[in-house]
């Protein structure tokens, strides 16, 4: 169920489906516990719905008017696409250099020795 079904339907049903989903819900939880529910997203989206209903309850009561998503959704804007990466065939002298610098080990300057007498 989404949003938009929710708020289509009456208190009455409202109501009437809400004690559905609750006990639906408690017998998951027992299947939960005795090892039986092989299906677990199924609790998620039990509890998903009594929140959609609980929300469209608590708006009716305080008198909120939802907007209208699906008929005043808008587009989403494109997203510019990424910069292709460079293969490694035609890779520029710089970058190779680079590359190869960070491969090799940085070398250490030799230790003086002191002069023992």
């Amino acid at each position: 169920m989404n949003i938009a079904d929710a708020r289509l339907k009456t208190d009455d049903e409202l109501k009437k489906q809400m004690g559905e989903l609750y006990k639906e819900e408690m017998n998951l939880r027992f299947q939960q516990a005795n090892g039986q529910l092989k299906n677990t997203a199924k609790m998620r989206t039990v509890r998903r719905d009594i929140a959609r209903i609980r929300t469209v309850m608590s708006e009716r009561r305080l008198g909120i008017v939802p907007v209208n998503d699906d008929a005043e959704a808008k587009p989403a804007k494109a997203k510019k696409a990424a910069p292709k990466k460079e293969t490694k065939g035609k890779e520029t002298k710089a970058v190779a250099k680079k590359a190869d610098e960070k491969k090799k080990p940085a070398k250490k300057p030799a230790a003086k020795k002191k002069a023992s007498k």
